[in-house]
């Protein structure tokens, strides 16, 4: 996180023969800790993801993307907005067909359609994972990767997220919130190029926050990227790289 210190202002100090210490100086004696902090900071490295001209219209009516561009920085980006969120999720996922658009991931032409190794979103509601055990997910989304699932990463987010017990159940017989925690857990072990995450507390205990928390401060250290829609009660307990505002008349603002 990028941390900044001022310097408070103070009362002229009267004329005197001593010297006084520069800030320079004075930084070079003292050694202050810098406390945690969450500041959202505007990133200067090259993004992981490059969108120019995306355009999306839901038949029939006015396009909820017209022209939307941005620069997705490594790290955690909050997806912030009134309305689209889960579209921009579904169309960067190729879940949905974006109607014009041009991408650009890892510095290389990318289309999210054709390419899905390259992300990891998986949709706690499919009912696809029915039949799967939560290890079965995971060897479900790993084919055609680059980098195999980290077996320990898997493993040690299995126990903090409390699903060892249930690693043997199918995901029907799981409640929303187990679910959830199996799809988060998977997209932690696979540490893919881009990682989308659409309302990732919904459903969770308070334990399973705290533990999805420390993993996505770990995770925000990464040179991935990580777009997080409908981050409720998240916003001041991750080291946010960026916030991506859509502005509800078919574009967006990264900040």
């Amino acid at each position: 996180c990028l941390h900044t210190a001022g310097v408070a202002g103070s009362n002229p100090a009267p004329p005197t023969k001593t010297k006084a210490l520069s800030v320079d100086r004075l930084t070079g004696l003292f050694s202050f800790p810098a406390p945690p902090s969450m500041t959202i900071h505007t990133p200067t490295a090259s993004p992981v993801l490059q969108v120019r001209g995306l355009r999306f219209a839901h038949a029939g009516q006015p396009a909820l993307f017209d022209g939307l561009g941005f620069d997705l920085p490594a790290g955690l980006t909050r997806l912030d907005a009134d309305s689209g969120k889960t579209t921009l999720v579904r169309l960067l996922a190729g879940a949905l067909p974006a109607q014009q658009g041009a991408f650009t991931l890892q510095g290389q032409p990318w289309q999210p359609a054709t390419d899905a190794a390259q992300v990891c979103w998986l949709d706690p509601r499919d009912a696809g994972w029915d039949a799967l055990t939560p290890d079965q997910v995971l060897a479900a989304a790993a084919p055609g990767r680059a980098v195999a699932p980290d077996a320990a990463a898997w493993e040690r987010h299995l126990l903090a997220l409390g699903l060892v017990e249930h690693r043997h159940k199918t995901m029907h017989m799981l409640s929303t919130g187990a679910r959830r925690k199996v799809t988060l857990a998977v997209a932690l072990a696979l540490d893919a190029p881009l990682t989308l995450l659409d309302e990732p507390v919904a459903g969770l205990d308070k334990a399973s926050v705290d533990a999805l928390v420390a993993a996505l401060c770990e995770a925000a250290a990464r040179p991935r990227a990580w777009l997080i829609a409908a981050a409720w009660g998240l916003e001041d307990r991750l080291p946010w790289a960026a916030v991506l505002t859509l502005d509800g008349a078919g574009g967006g603002q990264l900040r």
